[in-house]
């Protein structure tokens, strides 16, 4: 059934030009396909896929849209700090921060930002499976 199916993320934003732009921008990454302005779908190197979306209900989500999987958190916050990209800290118990990066034991490092459109995006590297 569903174990051999692939699975993507859906974005959403409010605005895909402002959405657009920020990824390509300040991510660096190029829409694969556009939706006669319903949307864009964007491929990355690492061989994954996600699709941007227009909806009024952008940025409504108390939580992680999408982990980014990395081999090197602090790289790539120095990086995207570099281009505009603000990061968050939030109060989680058990998680020792090092400025805008948290450590969690058996989880890994991971840093978090939100997009042009308020989704909450996470870097993450050590993290099981990843």
């Amino acid at each position: 059934m569903l174990n051999s199916s692939r699975v993507e993320a859906n974005i959403p934003a409010s605005d895909l030009n402002r959405a657009r732009e920020f990824y390509a921008d300040k991510l660096g990454l190029t829409p694969s396909a556009e939706f006669d302005g319903m949307g864009m779908r964007f491929e990355t190197a690492g061989g994954t896929a996600f699709n941007i979306y227009e909806t009024e209900f952008a940025g409504q989500a108390g939580h992680t849209i999408a982990p980014w999987h990395v081999d090197d958190v602090a790289a790539e916050v120095r990086e995207l700090k570099a281009k505009g990209v603000a990061f968050e800290v939030y109060d989680m118990p058990g998680v020792e921060w090092d400025g805008e990066i948290a450590s969690m034991a058996g989880l890994g490092r991971a840093a978090w930002f939100k997009d042009s459109e308020g989704n909450t995006m996470c870097l993450d590297e050590g993290a099981p499976g990843s």
